[in-house]
């Protein structure tokens, strides 16, 4: 199963965004987290950063939405190049149809879970989408503690997943280190969101390859 080691740039330099970004040039994608101050209590930043983003680096941009009203935004972040776009099952209206329209657009459709969010409901509709994010920390700040609860979700959605037969990916994002990224593996996850265990570290780059061998070693 290949591992993904996807940095959030929530907890780099904002002023420095280009030069944080040649830090981790080991990283799979850039996850980019977009908060409205709605859907959760922070606000980051918009469409006009990711344009901007995406003019500065060839890195894949994974795009998060943690906003209110997906339906209507989250196209925009497909037709200006993101790789791939979550939005919350929580927020979005219409699920499957915003995924396709994003998928038409040329990016991964991704739905968010919070963590007290079942994986249930949407089993009859895993097809539809390229990857189930599985929060593991409520939403809408970097530097939280790591919730183990949500071992059990990925493991069910692993499971599930197999059953389809496709290929979507599972990824988690909230408390990710060394000290937690075997446990998220070992149970089925397979693309990781590391923020401040990435850009805290003395050297970055490293802490990403740090990560992917972790995760490696536990799928094995």
């Amino acid at each position: 199963m290949p591992v993904r080691i996807t940095p959030s740039i929530l907890n780099a330099d904002f002023a420095n965004l280009q030069r944080e970004i040649e830090r981790i040039p080991d990283a799979d994608l850039l996850h980019i987290d977009v908060m409205d101050n709605h859907f959760v209590p922070n606000l980051t930043i918009g469409l006009p950063v990711v344009d901007s983003l995406l003019k500065i680096t060839e890195k894949p941009l994974d795009i998060h939405l943690m906003i209110d009203d997906p339906d209507r935004w989250a196209p925009g972040y497909a037709e200006a190049g993101a790789r791939s776009v979550s939005f919350h099952a929580e927020a979005v209206k219409a699920p499957v149809r915003l995924a396709r329209e994003l998928r038409a657009q040329g990016a991964r459709a991704s739905l968010g879970l919070k963590p007290a969010t079942p994986i249930e409901p949407y089993l009859d509709l895993l097809t539809e989408f390229d990857q189930i994010l599985i929060m593991t920390v409520e939403p809408g700040f970097g530097g939280q503690k790591f919730l183990d609860a949500m071992l059990p979700k990925i493991r069910r959605t692993r499971e599930a997943v197999k059953a389809t037969g496709a290929d979507i990916w599972i990824q988690v994002d909230g408390g990710v280190s060394e000290s937690t990224i075997a446990q998220c593996a070992e149970a089925g996850a397979d693309t990781f969101v590391a923020g401040s265990a990435v850009f805290s570290a003395e050297n970055p780059d490293a802490m990403v390859n740090a990560l992917r061998d972790k995760a490696v070693a536990a799928c094995h």
